[in-house]
């Protein structure tokens, strides 16, 4: 309500400023009210400022990098920012109780999103410090006895660094191939558990190609050999259905600004009975139960539980919206344009993650040209190079190929003008940059490209 509020008398004091008017908004570009370009709270000479005019922003298609607060959320957040500001660990006075209640109210939230029980949930700073906890938290509090580790070489760069970053301590990590569709081989999985395993850690849905593992089948294996099994949910929770005693999970991370809620926050899911133990990365003031210490911030943590409530409430919904904006975007575009490759496996995919690759087309040369819509490129820059990204590569992509993918995002606030407007600019645009590729000049020639010797100069 606050928000709605705030909402309006922002409109109205941009109707009443004074002024010319702004233009309407072009199609394809967001105008959002008060985008304006930003400027001192005290201006040194008013007078002499210039005015600045409304900011046309792009069509946001990329909400596997981060999601819009959804408004809902903030609504619950407000009164933990103004009113209810309490240390929630401060047990002696009415302040902390009622940031106390929020907080685990919170967590009764998070928990019951994935049927999970509330002591099992501990509060972090997002899935990054989530996966951090829970890879090298398992590994050292273990080490005496098990000394192995197993993950994909498609996890999330956060997974693979911690990985990395225990071989360095002595202990040893496999890291599992992936078929072409972007799926483990289960039976690869049982051949490389050793008795020494403390850990398998598997993404439940790719940051890049949008792939689902089969996670209940990894849980039930992990279950019977007694090693513990992880899997970052960042891209998962609240999007499609998990609940980690049917799927044998033993942790899980979760991140909040996935799930239209606020950055800075995230969970971490940690079993209580069969109990799993976890050394704590850091030091201090021993809150959530030793595993996480540090102040626990009650607002976010209040947006976190709040999101996780509407996203329970209308996970059916979105799921059903999201497929259908999916399908239209992946058919609008294949059938106006030939040589469009669509990565990982059709069947076992979270529709609203879609990367698709666009033959004889440089994928950042696509995304400059794709300016008035915000996406990003399946390639990955690096400071001294553009190389193709290490996911598309586990799944046996041509490089080529690799460098002209292009992921795109459909959310909870996508509309359908937004997905159409998309394709419409993405058709023009692979078409234009074509026809000034002369290696699709000599595919429409019949010239194999793979038969020829390519020499440097």
């Amino acid at each position: 309500m606050l928000l709605r509020v705030a909402w309006r008398r922002a409109a109205v004091a941009v109707t009443a400023a004074p002024g010319p008017k702004p233009a309407a908004p072009t199609r394809g570009l967001r105008l959002r009210v008060g985008d304006r370009a930003p400027q001192s709270a005290v201006p040194a000479d008013t007078a002499a400022a210039p005015e600045v005019g409304p900011v046309l922003r792009p069509l946001y298609m990329d909400v596997q990098a981060t999601t819009p607060l959804d408004p809902r959320v903030l609504d619950a957040m407000l009164p933990y920012l103004i009113n209810y500001y309490g240390n929630p660990h401060s047990r002696t006075h009415a302040y902390g109780w009622e940031s106390e209640a929020a907080m685990e109210r919170a967590r009764q939230q998070v928990a019951s999103l994935i049927g999970a029980d509330p002591r099992e949930i501990i509060f972090t700073s997002g899935a990054t410090e989530s996966n951090n906890i829970a890879i090298k938290g398992v590994a050292r509090f273990y080490r005496s006895r098990k000394k192995h580790l197993i993950t994909t070489q498609t996890e999330h760069k956060c997974v693979l660094d911690s990985c990395r970053s225990l071989e360095a301590e002595g202990f040893q990590v496999t890291y599992l191939p992936v078929q072409k569709s972007g799926i483990i081989d289960l039976k690869e999985l049982e051949a490389a558990i050793q008795p020494d395993t403390s850990l398998v850690s598997v993404m439940t849905v790719n940051n890049e190609i949008g792939v689902k593992q089969p996670i209940a089948e990894i849980g039930r294996i992990c279950s019977s050999r007694k090693v513990y099994f992880h899997t970052d949910a960042a891209q998962a929770v609240g999007k499609i259905p998990l609940d980690v005693s049917d799927m044998k999970i033993d942790l899980m991370s979760i991140s909040g600004h996935k799930i239209y809620g606020p950055k800075g926050v995230g969970a971490i899911y940690i079993r209580r009975r069969p109990r799993v133990r976890v050394e704590a990365l850091q030091s201090g003031g021993g809150q959530e139960r030793g595993m996480r210490s540090g102040t626990v911030p009650t607002p976010l943590v209040v947006g976190l539980g709040a999101a996780c409530e509407v996203a329970q409430q209308e996970m059916e919904y979105d799921h059903k919206r999201i497929s259908k904006l999916s399908e239209r975007l992946i058919q609008n575009i294949m059938k106006s344009l030939p040589d469009v490759v669509m990565n990982g496996d059709p069947k076992h995919h979270y529709p609203g993650c879609i990367n698709l690759s666009f033959a004889y087309v440089e994928g950042e040369s696509l995304l400059m040209a794709l300016k008035d819509v915000a996406l990003s490129s399946g390639s990955a820059c690096t400071s001294a190079s553009l190389e193709p990204s290490y996911v598309l590569r586990a799944i046996g992509t041509d490089e080529d190929l690799a460098h002209s993918s292009i992921r795109f995002g459909i959310g909870r606030f996508t509309t359908e003008e937004e997905v159409d407007y998309t394709v419409e600019k993405c058709i023009q645009h692979v078409k234009r940059l074509r026809e000034m590729s002369p290696l699709w000049e000599m595919v429409q020639d019949g010239i194999d490209l793979k038969s020829i010797k390519w020499t440097q100069h």
